[in-house]
């Protein structure tokens, strides 16, 4: 998370928990994946693949829609699933800042521990 310049944290206009907390259900990560490899599935075709009923599956997409990772579309009498890539980016985006700030920190570690090693000798 980056912070603006008064030190108070600044959230994407994504919001990045309710993204990490949807994945953090294995089932509901199985339904990302299967949306990812073919877009535009109905509730019971993604049934038909996973360990659980058909409304499970449907209270596992309707977390992923509040999390903003799919969205859903009437086609005549089914309605259709697909996965948005701008939460899963946004998220992405996020864990990369976060992963950055920690490499420029150990890289300052890296930089003190060998000027100290070099004056100790």
């Amino acid at each position: 998370m980056t912070t603006s310049g008064d030190s108070t944290p600044v959230r994407p206009a994504i919001r990045v928990d309710g993204v990490l907390e949807a994945l953090g259900d294995p089932t509901r990560r199985v339904v990302v994946e299967l949306l990812a490899n073919g877009g535009g599935r109905t509730a019971t075709s993604l049934a038909g693949e996973l360990p659980v009923t058909r409304q499970a599956v449907v209270q596992h997409l309707a977390v992923l829609r509040d999390a903003g990772l799919v969205e859903s579309r009437r086609e005549g009498r089914e309605v259709r699933f697909e996965l948005r890539s701008a939460a899963l980016n946004a998220t992405a985006a996020w864990m990369a800042d976060v992963a950055a700030q920690w490499d420029r920190r150990l890289s300052i570690l890296a930089e003190l521990a060998d000027t100290t090693e070099l004056e100790g000798c």
